[in-house]
């Protein structure tokens, strides 16, 4: 089986958010540190993603990600991906995490069949990266890194949200980590939501970013692999990890896109940037047989491949004015 939406787009890539909460509050991802959280009876249970996975997987998703919020914070998170990894043919399990927990999960997750990590590291300083999460201390996030390493994963992504004015001239900091140690550094553009403040600020477009980074290191441009993520990759010369760059807002990369996104709350989301939203909740909790239940989730993952839109709109200076913020999206 294979999905395609109507722009002939193969998806075979679904991320899941088992959570809107988390133990940081960066300012990017929840810029109202006091906001609130989803009523727990609103949460998918683990049953309920179990039985959307298994679905999708059978219609032609390949590749799962698990987001929150931040997904370790979520008791029984372990279990839920060691049954994921279970479900016959799913080919990848990867986890985006802020990493200060991950000391503590780096063995049960490997066990459970994760091999692809993603952390969230936007500064190498304690004192900035207390300013820029509003909690948290960097040295649990470096234990977690280095906990990673070694118990094997594979790559290991430190993804940076690159913001002028806040962190940009850490810059050659992330590529010298780059060249010393073996992890995927990936400079982000900083993606106007239109939750915070005023995105031109903050916005340092990726030919800046490269700019910058060429100045610190000989690099080679990577032959782009279709559906293999939204980074352009370079090779560091001598290097022992490599680099990336991710550009949604200067350079879209929307004809490659082959992801779907569900929402804690059990929400099917073609784009980051589109507030359409599918509901699935009602389908998985009306108590009709499973076979039924199957039929309502296939007219309703038609239905977001149908809303997928060919690209988006957003740039530096037209923010996204999403109804919900990136912990709550599960970006």
């Amino acid at each position: 089986m294979a999905l395609f939406d109507l722009h002939k787009r193969r998806i075979n890539y679904l991320s899941i958010s088992v959570t809107d909460r988390c133990n940081l509050r960066c300012l990017y991802c929840v810029p109202d540190r006091n906001g609130p959280y989803l009523p727990q009876k609103e949460i998918l249970c683990y049953e309920e993603i179990l039985r959307v996975v298994t679905f999708a997987v059978r219609e032609g998703i390949t590749k799962l990600r698990v987001t929150g919020g931040e997904p370790l914070i979520r008791r029984g998170v372990v279990d839920l991906i060691d049954r994921l990894h279970r479900i016959p043919g799913l080919v990848e399990i990867g986890l985006t995490t802020n990493g200060i927990l991950l000391k503590e999960f780096a063995r049960p997750l490997y066990a459970a069949g994760v091999r692809r990590i993603n952390i969230s590291l936007d500064t190498l300083d304690p004192e900035r990266f207390r300013r820029i999460t509003r909690q948290g201390e960097i040295e649990d996030v470096f234990a977690g890194i280095a906990a990673a390493e070694a118990e094997g994963f594979q790559p290991i992504k430190l993804n940076m949200v690159v913001m002028k004015g806040v962190n940009d001239d850490e810059i050659p900091a992330f590529v010298h980590l780059a060249r010393e140690y073996p992890y995927h550094v990936r400079f982000i553009e900083f993606m106007p939501t239109g939750t915070g403040s005023d995105p031109r600020q903050q916005f340092l477009p990726a030919a800046r970013i490269l700019e910058r980074v060429r100045a610190h290191a000989e690099i080679t441009l990577l032959e782009p692999h279709r559906y293999e993520g939204p980074a352009v990759r370079y090779r560091i010369e001598g290097g022992k990890g490599g680099l990336g760059i991710i550009s949604p807002v200067s350079n879209h990369f929307c004809d490659s896109c082959n992801r779907l996104r569900l929402t804690s709350d059990g929400r099917l989301r073609s784009c980051l940037f589109s507030d359409r939203e599918i509901h699935l909740k009602p389908a998985l909790r009306n108590g009709r047989s499973g076979e039924v239940v199957d039929r309502q989730l296939k007219i309703l993952f038609q239905q977001a491949l149908h809303a997928k839109p060919a690209g988006h709109r957003i740039g530096p200076d037209s923010p996204a004015r999403l109804s919900r913020t990136m912990a709550g999206i599960g970006g």
